[in-house]
């Protein structure tokens, strides 16, 4: 494994550009094609590819194309779980999610970090990542974004549209730009 590689997996600045990860992210793209590419029906085709695509996924658990991620070995997903159409993952960092999660359509995971206080960094190409983690029985609303570092503790529903910026304790309601806790579940 290259050094950039074991960075990145650290959670230490690393380069996107390095040969290893290109390369990854180009098998990667490969296989979310063909999963992309599948037609209606073909639940079997496309499970077979979420299997090699993703580090785990669990019995019961699908996810509707157009999905798309970067690496997809870093995206664990628990059983009988759900991820809508045009969901993006940027798994440059562990991205686990539960047993039961419901995820709504254009829901965004991201764990890509940029240098803010070094511009210099920041224009070399330079990032780091963090991870996100999505306890059991968690209901994502459509849009959603859940940024670096985030987690969202189990049976918490986030509304629509919301931007998740710090972490979320279970069983509670959050919505809003950044999300909030609205109220206890």
């Amino acid at each position: 494994m290259g050094e950039d590689k074991n960075r990145m997996l650290r959670g230490e600045l690393y380069r996107d550009s390095d040969v290893e990860l290109v390369a990854e992210r180009r098998h990667c793209q490969g296989l979310l094609d063909t999963f992309n590419a599948t037609a209606a029906g073909e639940d079997s085709a496309r499970r077979a590819i979420l299997e090699e695509l993703l580090g785990a996924i669990g019995e019961g658990s699908w996810i509707m194309p157009r999905f798309q991620c970067d690496y997809g070995y870093l995206i664990r997903m628990g059983r009988n779980s759900f991820l809508n159409y045009d969901a993006i993952v940027l798994d440059c960092a562990p991205v686990t999610i539960g047993d039961d999660v419901s995820i709504g359509p254009r829901a965004q995971l991201l764990t890509a970090l940029h240098p803010m206080e070094d511009h210099e960094l920041r224009r070399q190409r330079w990032e780091t990542a963090a991870p996100i983690t999505i306890g059991d029985n968690v209901w994502l609303g459509g849009g959603v974004i859940v940024c670096p570092g985030v987690t969202i503790g189990s049976n918490t529903v986030v509304g629509a549209g919301s931007v998740v910026t710090r972490s979320l304790p279970e069983k509670v309601f959050a919505a809003g730009n950044p999300a909030r806790v609205i109220r206890a579940l």
